[in-house]
């Protein structure tokens, strides 16, 4: 395994708060504008992002904006909400 590849050593994470380690599983989860359209309707990946930002909001005490995200991943994990369409399409 190269070394770029290999996992932190856990006395590197634990240099870490617990909020900028869920932060950056956040953004590791953000599905990036270059890959929207491929993954806009994969459930999984968007209920991966979701649960991420849940747990953000929820460690900054804002337990309603992570109630949201939660209920957001439940949605898209039991099919109850769908991708909305592409916010570039049908615009000049």
């Amino acid at each position: 395994m190269s070394q770029s590849t290999q996992l932190p050593k856990t006395s590197q994470l634990n240099e870490l708060s617990t909020l900028e380690l869920a932060q950056a599983l956040m953004e590791r989860l953000t599905i990036s504008p270059n890959d929207w359209h491929r993954l806009k309707s994969n459930r999984n990946s968007r209920a991966n992002e979701q649960v991420a930002a849940a747990i953000v909001y929820l460690l900054k005490n804002q337990p309603e904006e992570a109630q949201a995200r939660l209920q957001q991943a439940v949605g898209w994990l039991d099919r109850s909400i769908s991708a909305p369409p592409c916010p570039t399409h049908g615009k000049s």
